[in-house]
C-alpha cells in the first residue's frame, strides 16, 4: 500500500472511487482509485453509464472487468452523466497506467453539490484501506 497513489485534492468514496471537484463544485470527474485497479489487476474491459444518463449515490452504473474478475462500478454521487470517457473503449488497461489523469471513467452534473461532503479526504481514505488490509 505504501506506493499507492492518493491526491489530496481528490475526494474518496467507501467503494473505492475518486472525485475530483470542479471550481463551482457542480460537474465532478468520477473513476477509481489506485487501491481498486491494483486489486483488480489488469483491465481488460470498462463498462461506463451514457452521457444523459442518471447515477444514484451508492449504486451501480457500470462495470470494470479485469483478467481476475469483475467489479461493478458503483456512483459515489447522485447526478447525471455529462461524458464519458471513451478513450477506455479502445485502452481499457489506462485505468492501470494512469487511474487519476487518463483512466476516468465520467463527469456528473451533480444533484446537490452538498453530497460532496459525504465522501473522505486521502488520509481518511488511507485508513479506510489500512482497515481493510488488516
Amino acid at each position: 500500500m505504501a506506493d499507492l497513489d492518493y491526491p489530496v485534492s481528490l475526494r474518496y468514496s467507501r467503494d473505492h472511487e475518486w472525485v475530483a471537484t470542479t471550481d463551482d463544485n457542480a460537474v465532478v470527474r468520477v473513476g477509481i482509485t489506485d487501491f481498486a485497479q491494483e486489486q483488480l489487476g489488469d483491465v481488460v474491459y470498462v463498462d461506463l453509464p451514457e452521457t444523459g444518463d442518471s447515477v444514484t449515490a451508492g449504486e451501480s452504473c457500470g462495470e470494470v472487468e479485469s483478467t481476475k474478475s469483475v467489479s461493478d462500478l458503483i456512483a459515489p454521487l447522485s447526478g447525471t452523466v455529462t461524458e464519458v470517457n471513451n478513450a477506455l473503449d479502445d485502452s481499457p488497461e489506462t485505468v492501470n497506467s494512469s487511474p487519476f489523469e487518463d483512466g476516468w471513467m465520467y463527469l456528473v452534473e451533480l444533484s446537490d453539490p452538498a453530497q460532496l461532503e459525504s465522501l473522505m479526504d486521502s488520509e481518511a481514505y488511507k485508513e479506510l484501506i489500512q482497515s481493510e488490509e488488516a
